[in-house]
């Protein structure tokens, strides 16, 4: 039998490409997934250990305690020491095209120097220091520049001259701000002359051992040493140690991006599944008769059941040794364009062995898993009884009866733990259930999805005759058209659930933020005898680009102090037009006669001193503290308060990005004359929050969009293999007269009647799923409305709809170039 599945695998090995086609896609995603993972934690530890990367040990502080001088010498006098370098390093301010941020940090000795210079020279006098060439660019310094380092008092300065510049560094916790490198007296200025170098502080050690030096051995007697010499507890690692600690310490202790990967790359291989499973039930069918006649010449059931098996252990071995090397692949050139950036030289790749190794178990087991059945069923039937085609699970057996009564049960119970787990907002529960009812939604796909095909294909009738053939070709195998539609179906409905999940998600979030955060920038006017006209800088920040709208509030009173919220404060007037221009939050809009106060402050009537007495008002005490006191218009006319401040209130357009807030921040306070800092508000925070929304949203649709080309290829296959099967009949209808065109057209609807009844069907599921999803996540913190993105979901519907028409085309070219005379003579 061996040499049976091999033969099958060398003459029909068409109908193993899309197998073998969806398992690679399978494969290269899992291991990708791992790469990911791996590479990312790779290039973090060469961003992070560019600082170690010459050390064979590094010593760091347990509870954060820097060293002392005397912990330093007696680990530096250890005698499996060759070198040491302890860091002392502070915060430095100094003027270069305005006030600038830097950190200070000594040099080290030349084998533990990480930064690599790129023009001058090292320090050689007292002052000298070294300047990162990417801060030297941009405020245009060079070697000879000179500068005044100031400290945190105003006697903690010192005056240096740029020796050198050192290539940027890739550290995250450094790369921020300017990197300086300079020797200990630079250090002593900037810290306070009375810190002097016998009094200093070190917040880590460098080693460098001797050739020969047991690693573990010195570990141990360099920590008693500094121990000894009064150091608590440290931390003794080598270099890698040292940078995957940290690598653990940034991303929680585990790697969260690889978890969810792999939930995707889980979603892949389900759907792969799937496909694979429909395409060997649909290839052993079609040689039933084959192994009828085998049975009948003596073949045992269980090598009848091996043979299959075999067949699948091949395709699926070499579909996954192909999906491992195209993931490599990818990743290799993925990282070597991020290599390419600016700042991002430190990109590495790393294929870790799980990588390969998962990935050829995951591709050759799901492939002989998905064969299991078809291959129970090859030798279910008794070889006389080949001949009758086995009846499908329908309504009308003992198999349709129970696969629907368990489809049901599990669709109901999985049902009420979804709306439980949304109601009480848990999200374990509601993850738990939505899983239980959409496998009860598959179990039952075979029962429901031929019938709302067959009902598709009455629209198909306008197309004559093609569209007819095509409605009753596509129900004609109910139990194939299920499984292709359902292959499909995951991968929509899930495209669909983090679509309307993701939109309302972003809805609940804008509106919770609009009632914390009614106003999204605010900023005083300037008091004093400088101060410009108000109202002309409001006409500046109207015109600004991604600003909607713009109002001047004036001062009308202030609050007593037993009834403001800090202690005293002013409270301005706001108009009604000028409440529905700027306020994000559309339920507060101000009221004759109330004064409206931040969270926290006293309830009760409220003492408010205007221009023409003391009025005494009711008060509203709202849900947020980021607005200050404010009434209407048209409660206090006694006019303004000139001692007092007025308040800008602006809103800003939606599509504005956090790089587009901050200009207009700065722009406000130009035009307003104020420092930029007093500018507030949560436009950047919106802003941040929505472009995460937007990228995660672009990453997990194409991370599922895989599922779903994984699901077309089964479409694709379903057609070949039908064409494969209805050679002679689609023969006959040429000769009766149908034509290439036609017959071409049949095939096409045929798929899109497919691709569009899963694409309706998973979008109405995903819709389902991604609002409930949403209030078990969201429920306790915001009041979740459905949002329904109908123009992406309809735009996911014509890419599926498209899509299933491409993957006709192979089938019907394949179809239309068989002459009639040849399909009418095939066996």
């Amino acid at each position: 039998m061996l040499r049976v599945a091999l033969s099958q695998l060398k003459t029909h090995y068409r109908r193993f490409i899309a197998i073998g086609l969806a398992v690679m896609l399978s494969v290269m995603f899992l291991s990708a997934t791992l790469m990911v993972g791996a590479s990312t934690n790779a290039s973090l530890g060469a961003s992070i250990g560019e600082a170690y990367r010459n050390a064979d040990l590094v010593a760091t502080p347990r509870n954060g305690d820097p060293f002392s001088k005397a912990a330093v010498d007696a680990a530096a006098s250890s005698p499996a020491v060759d070198q040491s370098y302890a860091e002392r390093s502070t915060y430095v301010t100094f003027e270069a095209n305005g006030e600038q941020f830097g950190r200070l940090r000594n040099a080290a000795p030349a084998g533990l120097e990480g930064a690599e210079l790129v023009s001058g020279t090292m320090p050689l006098r007292p002052f000298d220091v070294l300047l990162d060439a990417k801060t030297a660019r941009h405020l245009g310094l060079d070697p000879g520049s000179t500068m005044e380092l100031r400290g945190s008092g105003p006697e903690e300065k010192a005056t240096v001259t740029v020796s050198g510049l050192v290539q940027p560094t890739n550290d995250p916790f450094s790369s921020s701000a300017a990197q300086l490198i300079a020797g200990g007296a630079v250090l002593d200025a900037v810290l306070g002359a009375g810190t002097g170098h016998s009094g200093a502080q070190f917040s880590g050690v460098q080693f460098i051992l001797k050739p020969g030096e047991d690693v573990a051995a010195a570990k141990e007697y360099i920590t008693h040493r500094m121990e000894a010499a009064g150091a608590e507890g440290p931390v003794l690692q080598t270099a890698q140690e040292k940078v995957t600690a940290t690598v653990a310490m940034l991303s929680g202790g585990q790697d969260q991006l690889t978890i969810v990967l792999l939930a995707f790359a889980g979603v892949a291989i389900l759907v792969s599944m799937l496909v694979v499973s429909n395409t060997f039930s649909v290839l052993v069918a079609q040689r039933t008769r084959e192994l009828a006649l085998l049975r009948c010449l003596g073949a045992g059931r269980p090598q009848i059941r091996g043979s299959v098996i075999v067949e699948a252990l091949a395709v699926g071995f070499l579909a996954s040794v192909l999906g491992v090397a195209a993931a490599v692949g990818v990743m290799s050139g993925l990282v070597a364009w991020a290599a390419t950036q600016p700042g991002q030289t430190f990109a590495t790749l790393a294929v870790p062995p799980s990588a390969v190794i998962a990935g050829l178990l995951a591709g050759t087991l799901l492939t002989v898993i998905a064969a299991l059945v078809p291959a129970k069923a090859a030798t279910a039937v008794a070889p006389l009884a080949a001949l009758r085609p086995a009846n499908d699970a329908s309504v009308r057996n003992r198999r349709g009866k129970v696969r629907l009564v368990l489809g049901a049960v599990v669709l109901a119970g999985g049902s009420a733990l979804l709306a439980f787990g949304s109601a009480s907002v848990s999200l374990e529960v509601a993850l738990l259930g939505g899983a239980a009812s959409f496998i009860g939604v598959l179990l039952c796909s075979s029962l429901f999805i031929p019938a709302v095909v067959s009902w598709a294909g009455r629209l198909a009738s306008p197309a004559g005759v093609p569209g007819k053939l095509a409605a009753v070709n596509a129900t004609r195998n109910p139990a194939r058209t299920s499984a292709t539609a359902a292959a499909l179906l995951i991968g929509v409905t899930l495209v669909s659930l983090m679509m309307t999940g993701a939109s309302t998600a972003r809805q609940a979030f804008n509106s919770t933020l609009a009632e914390t955060y009614p106003v999204d920038l605010a900023a005083p006017t300037a008091v004093g005898p400088d101060a410009g006209d108000a109202q002309q800088a409001l006409d500046k920040i109207r015109a600004l680009d991604g600003v909607s709208a713009a109002a001047l509030l004036q001062p009308v009173g202030r609050l007593a102090d037993d009834s403001a919220p800090a202690g005293g404060g002013a409270i301005y007037a706001l108009g009604n037009a000028d409440a529905s221009a700027v306020l994000r939050d559309a339920k507060l809009r101000p009221a004759p006669g109330k004064a409206y106060l931040p969270e926290d402050s006293p309830t009760g009537p409220v003492s408010i001193t205007t221009a023409a007495g003391t009025v005494t008002l009711d008060a509203t005490v709202l849900t947020t503290r980021h607005i200050p006191p404010f009434v209407a218009d048209s409660t206090i006319t006694a006019g303004p308060l000139t001692e007092a401040p007025g308040m800008v209130w602006v809103k800003v357009a939606d599509s504005v990005s956090g790089e587009q807030v901050q200009a207009i921040q700065k722009n406000i306070a130009a035009a307003l004359g104020i420092p930029e800092r007093t500018v507030s508000g949560a436009a950047i925070e919106r802003a941040t929050f929505n472009s995460i929304i937007d990228v995660l949203l672009l990453v997990v649709t194409g991370l599922l969009g895989i599922a779903v080309v994984i699901a077309l290829i089964g479409v694709a296959n379903t057609l070949s293999l039908s064409v494969l099967e209805r050679t002679r009949e689609n023969s006959l209808l040429r000769a009766l007269g149908l034509t290439k065109g036609q017959l071409r057209g049949m095939l096409a609807i045929e798929a899109v009647l497919v691709a569009g009844v899963a694409a309706v069907l998973g979008g109405g599921l995903g819709i389902v799923y991604g609002w409930l999803g949403a209030q078990a996540t969201l429920g306790g913190m915001a009041d979740v409305v459905p949002s329904v993105p109908w123009g992406q979901l309809a735009a996911v519907f014509g890419v599926a709809v498209v899509a299933g028409l491409l993957a006709s085309v192979v089938p019907a070219r394949r179809a239309a170039r068989l002459s009639p005379v040849e399909g009418l003579a095939t066996a």
